[in-house]
């Protein structure tokens, strides 16, 4: 998986100096509905069209093959009593360079206690919804019930390819419990 910190949603890594961070690359969502750290600006900033006045959005490849990833990715387990849902929502400019109105663009399934390594999303980048003005920004958020959160932590961006081995319910990639060696 290749990571750029210009598509990265959590942590510090990118420049945020407040909100739900907890490290460089990873938020801690503790209750509610809670934007991640970062918000991705698609804008052209030395480019033609301009960012401003709506304009300048990149092109993500949407519907390219390969095509762009949304990773969520639990990085601390959760504890038992935690639920968590991520979306991903888009804005267009509003005509001074900051985020216009917000589209949720695309919902994940309620995970209730999340174990270490849980995949919160991996999908395609999704494409606008229909009559939505082409987003410029985009921002990821966390939507937590049960008690507070105090332990999982979750690491998201936008990736060319995903991490794709199989958690099995031990927590375990690949399903192996500890101590199974398979030769080669």
């Amino acid at each position: 998986m290749i990571l750029d910190s210009l598509l990265t949603f959590t942590g510090t890594f990118y420049g945020a100096t407040g909100g739900i961070q907890s490290g460089a690359r990873t938020d801690l969502p503790t209750t509610g509905t809670q934007d991640a750290s970062n918000i991705i600006d698609l804008g052209i900033t030395l480019g033609i069209p301009t960012s401003a006045n709506g304009g300048g959005a990149r092109d993500m490849g949407i519907g390219d093959y390969p095509a762009m990833k949304l990773s969520a990715i639990a990085v601390a387990a959760f504890t038992t009593s935690n639920t968590i849902q991520v979306e991903l929502q888009g804005a267009p400019d509003d005509g001074t360079g900051a985020a216009g109105s917000w589209t949720v663009m695309w919902t994940g399934p309620v995970l209730t206690s999340a174990p270490l390594g849980a995949q919160l999303a991996n999908v395609d980048l999704p494409r606008v919804v229909f009559e939505q003005v082409l987003p410029r920004f985009l921002k990821m958020t966390f939507v937590s019930g049960g008690t507070t959160n105090s332990a999982g932590l979750v690491e998201a961006q936008i990736v060319l390819d995903l991490d794709q081995q199989i958690i099995g319910t031990t927590g375990l990639q690949s399903g192996y419990p500890a101590g199974i060696n398979v030769a080669n």
